[in-house]
């Protein structure tokens, strides 16, 4: 399953709208999602959301969509 991490690029700053970014992962579950981002990056997760159907279909053909690989997968 694909999933939608939102994200802060900085563990010291508030979050703020403005800086919050988005990276997508694949993985089996959400709990693999956060531990493959909380792994390899030093990021600030807010959110994770499944992404499957019309919705990643949608993300899909936004021009930002990259998957991100790391390579604990």
């Amino acid at each position: 399953m694909i999933f939608k991490v939102l994200y802060q690029p900085d563990k010291k700053q508030s979050p703020r709208r403005e800086t919050t970014h988005a990276l997508y992962v694949e993985a089996d579950t959400e709990v693999e999602a956060h531990a493959l981002v909380e792994n390899n990056t030093d990021y600030e997760i807010e959110f994770i959301e499944p992404l499957q159907g019309k919705h990643l279909e949608y993300e899909q053909a936004n021009a930002d969509y990259k998957l991100t690989e790391f390579n604990d997968k």
